[in-house]
């Protein structure tokens, strides 16, 4: 598997966040859905990566910068064919060794607190990630955990 940073151009990328955000309205109220279309992940703060074997599209993940010392983890997906094979696992260790490099001293994240979000609040967990309160622009909301991990 190899891990690189994506332009967001690929038809592959865009299923993978089609089926990501799709997802999301299965298992969250719209209000509570904080997963970022394209369009938006294009944004010069944020920086995306995918991950492959060979042409194939095991995943992806992203680092969102909230101010020069705290990152926020986001758009961390697996592609259906592929989970529980550590896509996600390797994602995460990528993203916080690139925030680490980048000199942050805090990475965050929201996740959902619905039993479907239970294999991903379980990996940030295992990686050391703690509950917390809102950050950034998020407020207290049932359907939304928050997790923090100091660097």
């Amino acid at each position: 598997m190899y891990i690189k940073i994506d332009d967001l151009t690929g038809p592959e990328i865009a299923e993978l966040i089609r089926e990501h955000l799709h997802g999301m309205t299965l298992n969250s109220p719209p209000e509570s859905i904080h997963a970022l279309a394209l369009d938006k992940l294009r944004s010069p703060e944020i920086t995306f990566w995918s991950a492959w074997e060979g042409n194939d599209l095991l995943g992806c993940g992203a680092l969102k910068e909230l101010d020069p010392e705290h990152g926020e983890v986001k758009s961390m997906r697996t592609s259906s064919v592929y989970l529980r094979k550590g896509v996600a696992k390797k994602m995460l260790q990528h993203i916080i060794v690139e925030a680490k490099q980048r000199g942050y001293r805090r990475l965050s994240l929201e996740t959902g607190s619905m039993d479907a979000f239970v294999p991903a609040r379980s990996l940030y967990a295992h990686f050391g990630f703690q509950y917390c309160k809102p950050f950034a622009d998020y407020v207290e909301d049932p359907n939304s955990v928050f997790m923090t991990k100091e660097l």
